[in-house]
Order: C-alpha cells, then sequence, then structure tokens
C-alpha cells in the first residue's frame, strides 16, 4: 500500500464530492474543483470520508494512488478553508499596489511592472511590502506566488527583491578591500 494513498480524505460538512466519468467534483462554501484522474484509481464514499484505492499493484498505479488522493485532499481543503501564500518586497523604492485586478509593481527597473491577477485568486498588499496571495485551486496559488517571486529574485548581498514568507535568504559577505 501507498503510505500516502491508504489515508482517508476527511469530508467536512458542507463539501460535497463526487465521482463521473473519470472525473472528481468537489463542491464547497468557496467554489468548485474538477480534476480527471486515471480509470486505474476507484474513489468508496464512506460517510464522512473518502477511500482511495487501486486496481492493480503495478509500479505507474502506485504512484497515481498517493497522487490522486492528494490531489482530492487539497481540492477538499481548498473549497473548505482555502490556500495562501504569502510574499514580502524588500529593498529601498520597491512598492507594490492593487488597481482592480492588476497588480502594479516598482522593483528598481526603469519601468513598472503590470501583473494581471488570474480569475479564481485575489491578492492583498498589506503595509511592509507584504503580499498574500490567496484562492481554492493550491497549483493556482503557488503557480501565481512564484511568477511573482521570479520578476525580482533575492538577491545574496542585501537581499532585495520578492521571497516568500517564509524563505530566509543566506547574505553572503561582500567585498573585505583587504589585501
Amino acid at each position: 500500500m501507498s503510505h500516502i494513498g491508504k489515508i482517508p480524505v476527511k469530508v467536512p460538512v458542507g463539501v460535497k464530492v463526487s465521482f463521473k466519468d473519470d472525473v472528481i467534483f468537489v463542491e464547497g462554501p468557496k467554489g468548485k474543483l474538477t480534476q480527471k484522474y486515471h480509470p486505474v484509481i476507484t474513489f468508496e464514499n464512506k460517510g464522512g470520508e473518502i477511500i482511495v484505492n487501486r486496481v492493480n499493484e503495478e509500479k505507474q498505479t502506485k504512484a497515481f494512488h498517493g497522487l490522486y488522493r492528494n490531489l482530492l485532499n487539497n481540492m477538499v481543503i481548498g473549497v473548505s478553508a482555502g490556500f495562501t501564500k504569502g510574499l514580502i518586497v524588500t529593498g529601498v523604492g520597491y512598492k507594490v499596489e492593487s488597481r482592480n485586478n492588476i497588480l502594479v509593481m516598482s522593483l528598481g527597473y526603469s519601468n513598472s511592472i503590470y501583473v494581471y491577477i488570474p480569475d479564481g485568486l485575489s491578492v492583498a498588499v498589506e503595509q511592509g511590502g507584504k503580499l498574500v496571495v490567496s484562492g481554492i485551486d493550491k497549483q493556482a496559488v503557488g503557480e501565481f506566488a512564484a511568477e511573482i517571486r521570479k520578476l525580482r529574485v533575492p538577491e545574496p548581498y542585501k537581499g532585495k527583491g520578492i521571497r516568500y514568507e517564509t524563505e530566509r535568504i543566506k547574505l553572503k559577505a561582500g567585498k573585505s578591500g583587504v589585501k
């Protein structure tokens, strides 16, 4: 058995999960999500939890077992609680503001950078250069946060740039100037 795949997925009250034509449908208070799955995986709904099973013991099927269990779990968490990813903008003159559905970023380049916020995601700009990307799809939240971070990756000498909230930048020593 897959270590991850054998753990049942707990479905909170107010979340509906259904399976039809190799597609998972999850609906909750925050929205709806769908995900296609491979037919070698079966789902068994037992009251407040869902058990994921596999048809055979092939290596690829075992990999799918854990994968689809985690994807289902992320969908259930997303429609009930949602996901957030924090970013911090550090640097003299670096600033971010949100206008309608667009982020306007001044990151030390000659022109401002305009980033369109995708549907289903929201970005909150807080004091101190902090951004919070939130949404119901874990993959979309992480991918959009990575795209924002890529605009100005933290440099190792002063730590200027955009970093994740949990990320620690190990600063290098500069030139000593002594021979």
